[in-house]
């Protein structure tokens, strides 16, 4: 019975491997933002004691898995101090044969999305991209900028849905996932 045991765990075990291999694969990069660094100025929000470029980065993905219908792209601070995190960006509906975002997409009315694709409605009540700026006082804020493979071809949401109502379809049709995580320090370090 332990050998039977053994045998099951050890064989879900590489199924489970097998899996995140296949979803391991799919990878986001930008030249402006890396990986538990510190988010640029030209990124930095441009209000509310922050002097920043507020301009969306470059964002470029690949290894999407096989099924994949469209992407989508987040940008979450789960560090702010409002119970359910804050989201400063979504895009959905991206075509599949799409594999990147030029900086600066996020721009309102912008001409740099891909046709079809969808900005939504931020925490500050505009949709289009809004940088970190977390208040003076706060440790540093974790910034989540993920694409989603998705496996629908569109949300069914429109420009005023909000990053939780984004958030919740997308975690009904994704497929998988990758992220960068940004760092940025309070409004007094970004003036």
């Amino acid at each position: 019975m332990r050998n039977l045991v053994s045998t099951v765990l050890l064989g879900s075990t590489f199924a489970f491997l097998g899996t995140a291999s296949a979803a391991g694969s799919f990878s986001l990069t930008s030249t402006v933002i890396k990986d538990g660094q510190t988010i640029p100025m030209s990124v930095v929000y441009d209000q509310m004691g922050c002097k920043g470029g507020d301009k969306s980065p470059d964002l470029s993905w690949s290894g999407a898995p096989a099924g994949t219908k469209s992407y989508a792209v987040t940008i979450y601070d789960p560090d702010a101090k409002t119970g359910s995190g804050w989201w400063h960006w979504t895009v959905f509906n991206i075509p599949a044969n799409v594999d990147h975002l030029a900086a600066g997409a996020g721009a309102e009315d912008s001409k740099d999305l891909p046709k079809g694709a969808i900005q939504g409605r931020t925490d500050f009540g505009f949709s289009h991209f809004a940088g970190p700026c977390p208040p003076t006082a706060d440790a540093p804020h974790h910034y989540h900028f993920t694409v989603y493979a998705l496996k629908v071809d569109k949300l069914p949401v429109d420009k005023n849905a909000s990053g939780a109502s984004v958030g919740n379809y997308i975690q009904q049709d994704m497929l998988a996932k990758a992220e960068i995580v940004g760092i940025s320090a309070g409004g007094d370090d970004h003036k």
